[in-house]
């Protein structure tokens, strides 16, 4: 993994640099080389990550040894959830986490080189003009728009049906996990927070919160905390219907 451990960018137009470098390389790992990918991250082998370097090369490895580690580490165990999911799901996981791991690495580099306020924000503003991994991998940004207008649908049937209106709080909680930011999902946010306070999570039993990701079981219709049924805006972009531990139990009882 030496593809750029020596290498220590020092300026805004550097660390930039050395981000495309790293995003064209894992790009190509997940678009042009897939198979070659796909066929490296044998769920036999140990945990492995995906790595991209600033010469827009790519390499599938273990973690570093050292600890801690001279830069940020990507995300560990990649190979495990391979034959787990549809390839396309398995392939847009990789590259949400890659994308994190991206701007990890570059805001590394900012705090170690004492970038200022001005200069972090010039960064982010040169990295969030570029597409990320995910929208290259799946085509996101066109996809959301239909998918936006498939899950208004949706809530308003859902809606018609049901007193609390957990349709449009899944709107709500869905536009979170997708990050869009425009004024009708505000809208619903301020919306869910005053009609669902008494929401109760299935599994903790506190109360509903704005700012903490919700999903619905589609099978009950309890809310539950992400975390507290282990699942992520990410993975839950990929789940055409939920099922909350307990209803996933009883379907598997005989």
């Amino acid at each position: 993994m030496d593809g750029g451990a020596s290498y220590n960018p020092r300026t805004v137009e550097e660390v930039f640099r050395d981000f495309k470098g790293r995003r064209a390389g894992m790009i190509k790992a997940l678009t042009t080389d897939v198979e070659e990918f796909y066929q490296q991250c044998d769920p036999e082998k140990e945990n492995l990550c995906l790595y991209g370097f600033p010469s827009e090369q790519w390499e599938v490895n273990l973690p570093a040894e050292e600890v801690p580690p001279e830069l940020p580490e990507p995300a560990l165990g990649i190979n495990f959830a391979r034959d787990g999911m549809q390839e396309k799901d398995w392939l847009s996981l990789v590259a949400v986490h890659s994308d994190a791991w991206l701007l990890s690495v570059a805001f590394y580099f900012g705090s170690r080189f004492g970038f200022d306020k001005s200069d972090r924000k010039r960064l982010f503003s040169m990295i969030n003009d570029l597409p990320t991994i995910f929208e290259v991998v799946t085509g996101a940004a066109k996809k959301q728009v239909k998918e936006k207008s498939s899950v208004s649908n949706h809530s308003s049937n859902k809606s018609k049906s049901n007193p609390k209106q957990r349709g449009s709080e899944s709107q709500g909680k869905y536009s979170k996990a997708m990050q869009t930011k425009d004024e009708d999902d505000e809208g619903l946010e301020e919306e869910d927070e005053e009609d669902h306070g008494e929401t109760l999570c299935g599994a903790c039993g506190e109360n509903y919160a704005s700012d903490e990701f919700w999903i619905c079981c589609d099978i009950c219709e309890k809310w539950f905390h992400g975390k507290c049924v282990k699942i992520t805006p990410a993975r839950a972009e990929h789940i055409k219907q939920y099922k909350c531990p307990s209803c996933s139990n009883k379907r598997a009882r005989p």
